[in-house]
């Protein structure tokens, strides 16, 4: 389904994604742990065709993604969706309008241009952010919800691109815990309901364990683990992080805590 293939990004002397290889077989919700600058948000970008890699292939179904131009790379782009710590929403705009904005790959520039929708985007926006349990909000404006109520609309905007792949880079990052969980049920739920693959950027042992199906571990741009949640032991997560992450006495699966991020970006 997806393989990725020694695929590798450099900014300069900096080596973000070094190698990286590893495939995906059946849909599935993938959790990308490691430090800051580490590589994860590179590798995400990369796929989603925001970014070029420096060399690697990364195959979907057959097809090399990264040797997609114009408008066959933006067909990609709507099928493989990105979600960003930020949100990137329109703040002034009502919240059903920034769900519509998923559609954008595939409207007129007419239509974009004097904002038009047809009824049935409008009708299926709102079916969206009801099945996320936030319809009520659909008029108001995006700047007046809570973080964990953007990135719900954030993820509403995602799916009405009706996606092959979600990808999450940090979508709990900037949240409280009790909207984080609510942003890692929901998109657990899209998972399983769905039968998309989900891959995300994670910043706690804990949030990988819990939510996903498989983990990948990357440090210094390498992946230096790949496997189930219940395989990512006190010791492995050494590897990951470092022999100089420290963790909580209490539990394994806590959130580490470096003291400084390294220099290649994430």
């Amino acid at each position: 389904m997806l393989h990725i293939d020694n695929l590798s990004k450099s900014f300069g002397s900096n080596t973000a994604v070094d190698a990286a290889s590893f495939e995906v077989r059946t849909p599935a919700m993938i959790g990308i742990i490691g430090r800051s600058g580490a590589g994860k948000s590179t590798l995400l970008r990369i796929l989603n065709r925001m970014t070029d890699a420096t060399e690697g292939r990364v195959i979907f179904e057959g097809q090399d993604i990264l040797s997609l131009r114009g408008s066959d790379k933006r067909a990609w782009q709507s099928q493989c969706a990105m979600i960003f710590q930020q949100f990137n929403l329109v703040p002034r705009m009502d919240v059903v309008s920034n769900v519509l904005h998923g559609t954008l790959n595939r409207r007129s520039t007419l239509a974009t241009l004097f904002n038009l929708y047809p009824n049935n985007d409008i009708h299926l926006a709102i079916d969206i952010l009801d099945r996320l349990g936030i319809a009520e909000n659909a008029s108001k404006r995006a700047e007046a919800l809570s973080g964990g109520q953007q990135q719900r609309v954030a993820i509403a905007r995602a799916l009405m691109q009706d996606p092959r792949i979600i990808l999450a880079d940090e979508p709990i990052a900037s949240l409280d815990p009790m909207n984080a969980q609510v942003v890692m049920e929901t998109l657990r739920r899209i998972h399983e309901e769905d039968g998309r693959m989900v891959i995300a950027n994670l910043h706690t042992l804990d949030t990988a364990r819990r939510y996903c199906d498989r983990v990948i571990g990357m440090r210094a741009g390498r992946i230096v683990f790949d496997g189930t949640p219940e395989q990512l032991t006190t010791s492995v997560a050494r590897d990951i992080y470092g022999a100089d992450a420290s963790f909580s006495e209490a539990t394994t699966s806590t959130e580490i805590h470096h003291p400084l991020p390294q220099a290649v970006p994430a």
